[in-house]
């Protein structure tokens, strides 16, 4: 049986691995490791070590805490939507960064006065 925190790792190294663009195969060799193991992890099947978590955390360019945000409150069971579990959201998200920052604050500037109009 698949433990809330293997998952929510899990869930927490596909969103990251998807921000920095990179595929499963991609992040497998970095770790030394093959894909299949990364997918493992990724579907919380497999519990991922500390050294390793470690690794893929360096790999990744992130502190090992990211991997456990969002668990202050217990893993999520009240049917709150992850957006960034949203492969669409994530790619939004990745092409807004790499906007340079004139045009990121317009956009944003744009998507705020939409939303106003919207409620």
């Amino acid at each position: 049986m698949k433990h809330p925190v293997d998952v929510h790792v899990g869930q927490r190294i596909r969103q990251r691995r998807w921000m920095v663009g990179m595929t499963q195969q991609q992040l497998a060799e970095k770790v030394g490791i093959k894909f299949q193991q990364i997918q493992k992890y990724e579907t919380g099947m497999n519990r991922v070590s500390a050294s390793r978590l470690w690794e893929i955390a360096t790999a990744m360019d992130v502190e090992v805490g990211h991997f456990f945000e969002g668990l202050s409150d217990g893993p999520t069971g009240n049917g709150d939507r992850d957006l960034l579990a949203d492969k669409e959201a994530l790619d939004l998200v990745r092409a807004y960064y790499a906007m340079p920052e004139a045009q990121r604050r317009r956009l944003f500037d744009l998507a705020r006065v939409m939303s106003d109009h919207a409620a």
